[in-house]
């Protein structure tokens, strides 16, 4: 049933433009019923997954080296499925809205619903093969989704950054898996939980590490990979709000969550994770503050929420694991919310200008409310449950032990940025008085499938932060339990009295109010920072990626000089040198026989062929140079007869007729001979000629003092007519034994034959009497020269 799961997703997206064809305007809402029935499919397993049931559905795909396509279902990969279905449902929902009337909006939902029965992939996978290939389907639907307005170069630009940076963590991360799978013997994920002490004992742990975090770093945009992250704001809202809320860029948090019981207790880990994390979620809130896009703003909010959580793996106390899985639920729903409201804004008001927009909640009241409740869920205020999220951070980091107490102040620094750039996202463009002319105009009505994805996160906030209780038992222990790996009991509640944990909340919020007030007042001072987001990593990437240019730019003058003469040069001699100095170095094993029985008339046809050759390069006119040619070809055709092939002997008697009538035929639309080159590059071509031809001849000669015989050749003797009903050993290898090879080669001939006549039906018309003319001035120069 869970594989079904998945791969409704991609059947769906398969359909999802012909639907919206035919239905335009209800199609969000009749697609996003797959979303909406797989999240009360994944809900049904609550009861069971909270009693301690782990599901594994496996199926065999290739059983020679391990690999499957299986499945397995714990608290947290429910969790996520419950995250990715329920905002998805949401977000569908959503974008028939946001985009309606959008020329392209039926192929917008096939990326939108692959995305997502990806995203179900990777959470779900058991085997590392498997979650490797939906890790990369999400990497490759990201790019269609942040690129979707490809019209714009920053689109384009900003698909083309994640791509490349995802894209090579991807790599990184299937050597790492490669390396996990080897060290714990076995490519199941649920197999690898209990196999940690092999795993962590194994020789090559640090680059196996190294591999599996540089993998989920890119995902997770943490520092210094976070560039890539603000710069997919270029997707359309719903994208945003998909991507960095529950699905892309919590892949590799889910990934070292999944693997935390398997290294848990390598210094290495904890300390590559906390360290990390740290700095990335202090990085992200500051550079939040000083953006004046709210998407910019919230999108390096994002990488603040990676970086906690990533943080708090790193701490791996079971109370820190409790509190990343809380705060996972809480940044979903928050920033869920704050995506989709920002998109109703930009759709409304046409700007997302943070200092430009004022008075919204009169245009926009339900937005108001629900921006309201998430940015207060954001800055961590009660009673919504980044309250609570915010109140269990604090109780781990002041239960655990660092010098100096640096977690205690990395947490609270983060959090106090935070903060502020809660404020700095509500408090003026909704609650800021508006101009005059502004605060008149009452806007557009706001449609149900524009104000529903935004109000029902910002709402489940609310509920969750006021009982927190529905969710301690049924999702938070079991998630906390599978990272781990033991029995996790959470109790949840809004108020804990008078803590320690509440007093670092109070200094929270004074310390946030501090610095929204120098960022409201300071923007000057504040703009000064706002480079810092460009600069470091993002402008490596850039010259990096210049200098890839740059380097192809050079290689391709060098090798492609836009000359066949020199393509078949380079490749001749590269493969005369290299071939000439193996046979040298295996010295006695490749000499070539001299045991051979050549007849008078066989050494005949060969001085035939020869002077051929001689005759064909050194001919002054093209047709005796194709006559030359053709002897060449029917001398090979004796040579098959002889041999006693007349089968092959026939097949090349007819191939060089036609290939001799067609070029008589055509040769009159080809060029004159003309020097071109000069007797020392003649002579130079010349002789690398003659070393390919005495290369090959010794390769033959010492193929034909092989014997060693051929497995294959016995069985196709033996089965020639047993098993393919044919007696000519060689036909029944082509188009039988090796049939699938002759069909790819039929293909490529006739996908050839197809370009070239697509080609000439392309080629400019000329004037019929003109080209008939300068047809007959050529022919008549061509009889003339051949005389």
């Amino acid at each position: 049933m869970i594989s079904i799961a998945v791969i409704s997703g991609f059947v769906l997206a398969l359909f999802a433009p012909t639907i919206h064809r035919i239905k335009p305007s209800w199609s969000g809402g009749v697609l996003a019923l797959l979303p909406l029935s797989l999240f009360f499919f994944f809900f049904s397993f609550i009861g069971e997954i909270s009693g301690g049931t782990e599901i594994v559905e496996s199926a065999a795909w290739a059983p020679q080296i391990g690999v499957a396509f299986s499945f397995y279902l714990d608290g947290l990969s429910l969790l996520f499925a419950l995250l990715i279905s329920g905002i998805g449902a949401l977000i569908i929902f959503y974008s028939g809205g946001y985009l309606h009337g959008h020329p392209n909006l039926g192929r917008f939902y096939t990326y939108l619903l692959g995305f997502m029965a990806s995203m179900l992939g990777l959470v779900l996978a058991s085997n590392v093969i498997s979650l490797f290939i939906f890790w990369e389907l999400t990497s490759l639907s990201s790019y269609f989704l942040i690129g979707f307005d490809h019209h714009r170069e920053s689109a384009r630009s900003a698909a083309l950054q994640a791509l490349l940076v995802t894209g090579i963590g991807g790599l990184a991360l299937l050597a790492g898996l490669i390396l996990l799978a080897q060290a714990g013997g076995s490519q199941e994920i649920y197999e690898l939980l209990s196999r940690g002490d092999a795993v962590r004992s194994h020789p090559l742990i640090v680059p196996m590490l190294i591999l599996l975090l540089a993998g989920a770093f890119t995902k997770s945009a943490q520092v210094p990979f976070h560039f890539w992250l603000p710069s997919a704001m270029e997707g359309p809202a719903p994208v945003s709000a998909y991507l960095h809320s529950a699905t892309m860029v919590k892949a590799g948090v889910y990934l070292v969550l999944r693997l935390s019981p398997v290294f848990s207790g390598s210094a290495s880990w904890h300390t590559s994770l906390t360290l990390f994390g740290g700095v990335t979620m202090i990085v992200g809130a500051w550079l939040a503050i000083v953006q004046t896009d709210m998407k910019k703003l919230l999108a390096y909010t994002t990488v603040n929420g990676l970086g906690m959580l990533v943080f708090l793996t790193g701490l791996g106390t079971p109370l820190a694991l409790q509190a990343a899985v809380v705060f996972l639920i809480a940044h979903a729903l928050y920033k869920g919310s704050l995506f989709l409201s920002a998109g109703v804004v930009d759709h409304e008001t046409g700007s997302r200008n943070v200092r430009e927009l004022r008075g919204l909640y009169k245009r926009l009241p339900l937005i108001t409310i629900a921006t309201a409740l998430a940015g207060m869920s954001m800055a961590g205020l009660p009673p919504l449950v980044g309250f609570v999220g915010k109140e269990l951070i604090y109780e781990t980091v002041l239960a655990g032990s660092g010098p100096g107490h640096l977690v205690v102040i990395a947490a609270l620094l983060a959090n106090t940025l935070l903060f502020a750039a809660s404020g700095v996202l509500l408090i003026r463009p909704f609650f800021g008085r508006a101009a005059p002319e502004a605060a008149s105009s009452r806007g557009h009505r706001v449609s149900i499938d524009l104000w529903l994805g935004p109000v029902v996160p910002a709402a489940a906030g609310l509920l969750f932060g006021l009982i927190p209780g529905l969710l301690s038992s049924a999702i938070v222990s079991p998630a906390a339990a599978a990272v781990a790996a033991r029995h996790v009991e959470a109790h949840l509640a809004l108020w804990h009295g008078f803590t320690p944990m509440l007093l670092l909340s109070l200094v929270t919020i004074g310390l946030g109010c501090a610095f929204y007030g120098v960022t409201i007042s300071k923007e000057t001072l504040v703009d000064r920072w706002r480079w810092l987001g460009s600069a470091g990593p993002a402008r490596w990437y850039d010259v990096g990626l210049n200098a890839l240019k740059g380097l192809a730019h050079w290689q391709t003058r060098l090798l492609q000089s836009g000359y066949l003469h020199h393509y078949v040069l380079t490749i001749v001699l590269t493969a005369v040198i290299l071939t000439a100095v193996t046979m040298i170095r295996l010295k006695g094993f490749l000499i070539p026989t001299t045991d051979l029985q050549v007849s008078a008339y066989e050494l005949v046809i060969v001085v035939l062929m020869i002077l051929a050759a001689l005759v064909a390069v050194c001919s002054k006119t093209r047709m005796s140079a194709i006559v030359a040619m053709g002897v060449i070809g029917y001398g090979l055709a004796l040579i098959f007869v002889d041999f006693g092939a007349p089968d092959l002997a026939m097949t090349q008697f007819i191939i060089e007729t036609m290939t001799v009538i067609l070029f008589v035929l055509v040769i009159y639309r080809l060029p004159h001979y003309t020097a071109i080159s000069s007797r020392g590059s003649r002579l130079f071509s010349a002789l690398v000629a003659a070393a390919s031809g005495a290369l090959m001849t010794s390769l033959v000669l010492v193929a034909h003092g092989i014997r060693e015989g051929s497995r294959l050749s016995g069985y196709f003797a033996d089965n020639s007519l047993l098993l393919a009903h044919g007696r000519n050993v060689v036909n029944v290898i082509i188009v039988d034994f090796r049939g699938m090879d002759t069909l790819g080669e039929i293909t490529v001939l006739s996908l050839a034959g197809i370009g070239v006549y697509t080609l000439l039906k392309l080629r400019p018309h000329r004037n019929s009497k003109e080209e008939q003319a300068q047809t007959t001035t050529s022919n008549e120069e061509q009889e003339s020269t051949d005389h």
